[in-house]
């Protein structure tokens, strides 16, 4: 008779095949409450197992489960007196099967650990727990905040870039020393330039905070509209300008800025190398070549012109949000709109600063623009798949270039403003010509630079004008660059790109000595808004730099991946060091030939006189030179004065020189009063060889104006 048979009174044998879990399922199913019991509970346990990854324990009690079902027929057709029966059966056949069952399952239990207990076919003994506890380790203690912060600062101290940043500083306080060993009283280069534009930083802070719409009707050239933009104005400045008051103050203002110009330059220059995918060592030669160039030497007096950093920090920004580099190509996983704001702000604050530097900037941004536009409608119509590029992205790319013009646009206005108020300070061709360099300045150094100096002092004879014709980036830049023509991180064609850069810099830099201009700077110069101002075609060579320290990056990377591949292979590593170090020669001897003998002259004390003049004023002699010493020393109050230097001189103010030669006389103090001016400050130890060496001491009584000593000078009130 079958298992599934009623009435039967006798246990039949297992059936081939099942398993002895499976005879203990079934005589626990159809056994007594008590092995019921220990049944339910051996099956949760086995459920808690499968849920924290037990595999012995519940493969077991699963056969377990299903054996019982199979065999489940017995206890739901048979009485209960022939269920008994058939448990008391098999009741020798479970002991053996559960016996077995338990050994797997507390092997499973001991392997997996989960719940800590002994399964034995009864009810599970909990594990002591404290029998363990002293082979555990000690749980790491939770730092305090004050540790937190400390591993914070250090893990920002030790960044690469915070590195770059105190070395840049460090280098640009070493290179430019002695700037700041008397940054109250000493000017670097000269003190005529530099005290006209320590006084546009200290007029532009102060006015900003007193009354911002008066910002371009400054307090020099009276009365003269529009006069704080005859030159470039250091505008982006301004917030250094808002500390300290008076012409000392300036002087330690222009000496800082004139420090952190070269630290910025190197940061950004260096920044743009290794976005690029320069190696460290490669990003610092481009830095160091880029801000310590020869040629720059001869600009130490033009801080305007000095203050370039902002151009490769804003490319390697923009660069940065779109993901693009020279190395690696585009790779649209890297874009970051966050970046992209952050490169068109610095490039706004880059064009603040001035018109001179600015203006090619500007030129440059537009044509790359122009250039990714079209590559990327180009690879579109080719390939039909565009390449990704994101609505935010584009987004900063409009709001950030926006931004970007309307400042331009508004510190444009201006000097449209002066253009046509003073149409004969607008430039010409023939201009352009007396400062347009030779080829031959391309390898003449400034009289400034240390190592080549004294060398170039006949070549520099030569030159018409040597201190905008001395174009010198370095010999060794030269040499690491054309190496890197050969060997180089970069690609062939990015190789071929940068040599092409140069070249087309270096035929702009010439102006007018390249085929007459007629190719390359002339129709800029005739077409492109705001071009014709733009005195001075060397200073493009701050381009021709940048683009020769990206070639010498590219072969100095190299370089330094093949030493590091070759230090790897070699057992022992003996020569490795010395190779690495020989890696620092190049930004050695890069930094050696940018030293520098800058003469750091006193500027001339203020006279006592210009403390308490009213103005207007107009302090006498007058000339280019000794009216920018005039404007720093306005600084102290800021009065309306008639004097004035910048890059050229309004007919009204060549009047007030003529006539007030002959000062006092009664024509000159009528002009003056006629003007509105209320005190002339006449200089005692500037008026040797001049007509005032003789009229200084005349009386004045009949004139209807008075006169008072003042320290070294005499005071008129008209």
């Amino acid at each position: 008779m079958t298992s599934g048979q009623p009435g039967t009174g006798n246990a039949r044998p297992t059936p081939t095949g099942a398993t002895a879990e499976s005879q203990s399922a079934t005589t626990a199913a159809a056994g007594t409450p008590t092995q019921q019991n220990a049944a339910a509970k051996q099956d949760a346990a086995a459920k808690q197992d499968a849920a924290e990854g037990g595999t012995a324990v519940s493969d077991s009690t699963a056969k377990g489960t299903d054996a019982s079902k199979d065999s489940g027929t017995a206890k739901h057709s048979g009485t209960v007196g022939g269920a008994t029966k058939d448990s008391g059966a098999t009741k020798d056949a479970t002991k053996d099967s559960g016996a077995a069952k338990d050994d797997d399952a507390a092997k499973g239990a001991k392997v997996d650990g989960a719940d800590g207990t002994d399964k034995a076919g009864s009810e599970a003994k909990p594990d002591d727990p404290e029998r363990w506890e002293a082979f555990a380790s000690a749980p790491e203690p939770r730092p305090s905040i004050f540790s937190r912060a400390g591993r914070a600062v250090g893990r920002f101290l030790i960044h690469e870039w915070t590195l770059a940043a105190l070395g840049a500083l460090a280098l640009a306080v070493l290179m430019t020393w002695p700037t700041l060993r008397y940054p109250r009283y000493t000017l670097p280069q000269d003190y005529w330039d530099p005290s006209l534009q320590a006084w546009q930083m200290a007029w532009s802070g102060h006015i900003l905070l007193a009354e911002p719409a008066r910002l371009w009707q400054s307090n020099t050239f009276f009365p003269e509209l529009w006069s704080f933009a005859f030159s470039d104005t250091l505008l982006g400045y301004a917030p250094a300008g808002m500390l300290g008051s008076g012409p000392e103050d300036a002087v330690l203002r222009y000496n800082i800025m004139f420090v952190l110009a070269h630290a910025l330059a190197t940061l950004g220059a260096y920044a743009l190398a290794r976005q690029l995918g320069a190696g460290r060592i490669g990003a610092a030669v481009a830095g160091v070549s880029y801000t310590y160039a020869p040629w720059l030497l001869a600009q130490a007096g033009h801080l305007h012109v000095l203050s370039n950093g902002g151009i490769p920090l804003a490319l390697a920004m923009l660069a940065r949000g779109h993901g693009w580099s020279l190395r690696h190509g585009y790779r649209p996983e890297r874009r970051h709109d966050g970046w992209v704001y952050a490169g068109w702000l610095v490039a706004a604050w880059q064009l603040s600063l001035g018109f001179g530097i600015g203006l090619p900037f500007a030129y440059f941004l537009a044509g790359a623009v122009l250039v990714a536009a079209v590559l990327f409608f180009a690879r579109r119509l080719r390939t039909g798949q565009a390449v990704p590029f994101g609505r935010r992205l584009f987004a900063a790319d409009v709001l950030g270039g926006l931004l970007f013009a309307g400042v331009g646009l508004l510190m444009a206005f201006p000097f449209f403003k002066v253009t046509e108020l003073h149409p004969y300070a607008e430039r010409t061709i023939g201009d352009i010509s007396l400062f347009s360099p030779p080829a031959s300045g391309f390898v003449t150094a400034p009289g400034e630079s240390r190592i080549w100096g004294g060398l170039h002092e006949g070549a520099r004879a030569a030159l018409p004008w040597h201190p905008e014709m001395t174009l010198l980036p370095g010999f060794v830049l030269y040499a690491l660059a054309a190496g890197g023509l050969f060997f180089s991180a970069w690609r062939l064609r990015h190789r071929l790109l940068l040599l092409a850069g140069v070249l087309v810099t270096m035929a702009f830099a010439m102006g007018t000595r390249f085929f007459d201009g007629t190719f390359t700077y002339v129709p800029f110069f005739e077409h492109l808004p705001g071009w014709s101002g733009l005195r001075t075609p060397g200073r493009l060579m701050l381009w021709t730099t940048l683009l020769l320290g990206l070639l010498a990056a590219g072969a100095v990377t190299a370089l330094t991946d093949r030493v590091r591949e070759l230090t790897a292979q070699r057992i022992p590593s003996w020569p490795g060091p010395w190779l690495r170090m020989a890696t620092l020669l190049p930004l050695l001897l890069v930094t050696v030939e940018g030293l520098n003998t800058t003469p750091h002259p006193v500027v001339p004390t203020q006279p006592a006189a210009m403390r308490s003049a009213e103005g207007p004023l107009l302090v006498l002699p007058s000339n280019q030179s000794l009216d920018q010493h005039v404007m720093l020393w306005s600084t102290s109050g800021f009065p309306d004065v008639v004097n004035g230097g910048s890059g050229f001189t309004p007919r009204q103010l060549d009047d007030v020189r003529r006539v007030s030669q002959s000062f006092p006389d009664q024509t000159s103090v009528d002009y003056l009063r006629t003007l509105g001016v209320r005190t002339v400050v006449l200089l005692r130890g500037q008026v040797a060889g001049t007509p005032w060496e003789i009229n200084i001491d005349a009386p004045v009584e009949s004139l209807g104006i008075s006169r008072q000593e003042v320290g070294d000078a005499v005071v008129y009130r008209l």
